[in-house]
């Protein structure tokens, strides 16, 4: 009786965990069961937020049709938003866009509340290089009229960025070193607001990325006065390269979908399925290459975003050591 017993004991242990097995493999097959929340870590209108809205459909027919909630969540320079990401449950059902350089210049110049090696990139979907715009009326018309008047008027040449640390930012230290001028810096929660201040002249140039300023030039009065890359692009061929006019700054942004790290390895396969679906289909990269809402796309999977990531960190590390631009 007692080894009958324990048989009997045995079996049901069995089951009990096979069925817990079945259970576990059941709602993991099932996901997503409910709406999955995207963090944007920067103000509604800017061009991360404006990203994620026109992919947000995408994602969604490509994850079955579940709901996709875009959460804008600004401040400290993208930190408020990346710590979210950073913060939540390993599950699939809160997710973000990281941008950089933000993301990893964040930590390397303070204490943060995030670290990079908590979130997990996903998928890169846009590489948005660096431009410097003024309304329509400035008198600055190329970057040699603005550092002739930076010589003439020191710290009176007033530059909007998306922060500390941000790409906006980095490229005008790159400019003021190389023109032998100084700039005064305005930083704002995001790209929309930097970009109504200089609107409204509040600041004579704003910091921008390229998708905003041809945006900005179909419907503003805005002259876009150079761009952050190696050559001129094909949708802007009349716009200058910064390298062009003597001053060779490469800057750029790279805005993807990344998740906190330790995410199931099937959540994460569906979730990287879905958005390089998505980041792909014909349908969005006409809407997101159209002059309206204009992304300079670059899909980049999981190794190849981390690759990129991880040089970068290596990049800002070497020039924190030489030029802080954080004091």
């Amino acid at each position: 009786m007692i080894i009958r017993s324990k048989f009997l004991a045995l079996a049901a242990g069995t089951l009990a965990l096979a069925m817990s097995t079945t259970a576990l493999s059941t709602a993991r097959a099932a996901y997503p069961e409910k709406p999955i929340t995207v963090v944007v870590a920067y103000d509604a209108g800017g061009s991360t937020d404006v990203t994620a809205r026109l992919l947000a459909p995408f994602i969604e027919k490509h994850l079955g049709g579940t709901r996709i909630e875009v959460v804008n969540k600004p401040g400290a320079g993208g930190e408020i938003g990346f710590a979210a990401i950073a913060d939540a449950a390993p599950d699939g059902y809160s997710i973000g866009f990281c941008n950089t350089p933000n993301m990893v210049s964040i930590p390397i110049e303070r204490q943060a509340r995030f670290s990079a090696d908590r979130l997990d990139p996903l998928v890169n979907v846009v590489d948005d290089p660096g431009v410097w715009s003024v309304p329509g009326d400035s008198t600055f018309k190329t970057l040699k009229d603005v550092a002739e008047h930076a010589k003439a008027n020191p710290n009176t040449v007033t530059v909007g960025t998306t922060g500390v640390g941000s790409d906006d930012q980095l490229a005008m230290l790159l400019v003021q070193r190389q023109a032998g001028v100084q700039f005064t810096h305005v930083p704002f929660s995001g790209s929309a607001a930097n970009y109504k201040a200089m609107l409204a002249k509040k600041i004579q140039i704003s910091g921008q990325n390229l998708g905003e300023g041809l945006r900005g030039q179909a419907s503003d009065q805005i002259r876009v006065l150079g761009v952050m890359s190696k050559e001129r692009w094909k949708a802007a061929p009349d716009i200058p390269t910064f390298a062009e006019q003597g001053y060779p700054v490469l800057m750029a942004s790279l805005r993807g979908v990344c998740a906190p790290k330790g995410l199931p390895a099937d959540v994460r396969a569906k979730l990287v399925d879905a958005v390089t679906k998505a980041a792909t289909d014909p349908e969005f990269v006409a809407k997101a290459e159209a002059k309206e809402t204009f992304q300079p796309l670059r899909v980049l999977g999981p190794d190849a975003f981390a690759a990129e990531l991880k040089q970068l960190d290596g990049e800002l590390k070497s020039l924190w050591q030489s030029s802080p631009w954080l004091k």
